[in-house]
């Protein structure tokens, strides 16, 4: 931007945030520690000086913006706490399929496309059996709880329009395939009967739901789930990082696609896939 476009900017927003605060120039410039004149210096419709950072941001501060938007860095008012708090926070994860706040935010997110990567299997193509193995670890929530989660994550995918899309790498399902690791102790016939469960809802979900298979030793992602254009939650263990945030929500989302362009095998044939890795373990 030009320096006299600047300094216009400045002028007008300065003006601007003095008319809706109702603050006077008197009170500004008290505030800011200079003279009257300095502020009416700014004020001036045909002054081109732009303030230094400290003047900028000592006016900023009195009239409880941020000295960006008043030097037409930014486009948001807020300061940079303000905006963090308002497109970011922290919300706490139960870890289990029945997670309140993540039916919350399926249902606030209807009608709009979903991308998934779980920390192991996605919750939607797990049996029941398997979903009771699981609360063993967990003391306050039940089997029953589950099972109603996931009926009605299916009857939403079931719905026209709807839009879900999972990436799960294949390490994962070899550790599933093979009883290794978060899979270790599950029986054989339990973990058969899950990958056949996969395999049909694979084949009979598709195209509302669609999985996709990649390397994890070529790409990486952390478990995150992006519900449109609405927000974007990264799963760390005890809590979910909440972006809502439309730069940050659509920087998650390419990264999403982008891990979907990479993977080794396409939504169509994962049911396929699926089946031939546990008849070939």
């Amino acid at each position: 931007m030009h320096r006299h476009d600047r300094a216009e900017l400045f002028r007008t927003r300065l003006a601007a945030r003095l008319a809706l605060t109702g603050m006077s120039r008197s009170a500004l410039a008290r505030a800011a520690g200079v003279d009257r004149s300095t502020i009416a210096q700014l004020l001036a419709g045909d002054e081109t000086r732009l303030p230094n950072a400290h003047l900028a941001a000592e006016c900023a501060e009195a009239l409880g913006v941020s000295a960006d938007w008043l030097l037409g860095l930014s486009d948001r008012p807020e300061s940079a706490a303000e905006v963090l708090s308002a497109n970011f926070r922290m919300a706490t994860a139960q870890r289990t399929p029945a997670d309140e706040q993540i039916i919350a935010w399926h249902q606030e997110a209807a009608g709009h496309k979903i991308r998934h990567v779980p920390a192991s299997l996605p919750d939607i193509l797990k049996t029941e059996a398997v979903l009771e193995w699981e609360y063993g670890a967990f003391l306050n929530k039940t089997p029953q709880q589950a099972h109603g989660a996931m009926r009605e994550t299916f009857e939403w995918l079931r719905a026209p329009g709807s839009d879900y899309e999972i990436c799960v790498s294949t390490d994962k399902l070899r550790s599933l395939v093979n009883g290794e690791g978060y899979w270790e102790g599950l029986d054989r016939d339990v973990r058969a009967a899950q990958v056949e469960f996969m395999v049909e809802r694979c084949t009979g979900l598709y195209p509302s739901l669609r999985l996709y298979l990649y390397d994890s030793k070529k790409v990486y992602s952390a478990p995150v789930s992006i519900f449109g254009r609405l927000l974007a939650a990264v799963y760390v263990g005890q809590f979910y990082l909440v972006y809502r945030d439309s730069k940050q929500v659509s920087a998650l989302t390419e990264h999403f696609d982008a891990l979907v362009r990479d993977s080794e095998v396409e939504a169509r044939n994962a049911g396929r896939v699926i089946r031939e890795m546990f008849e070939q373990a």
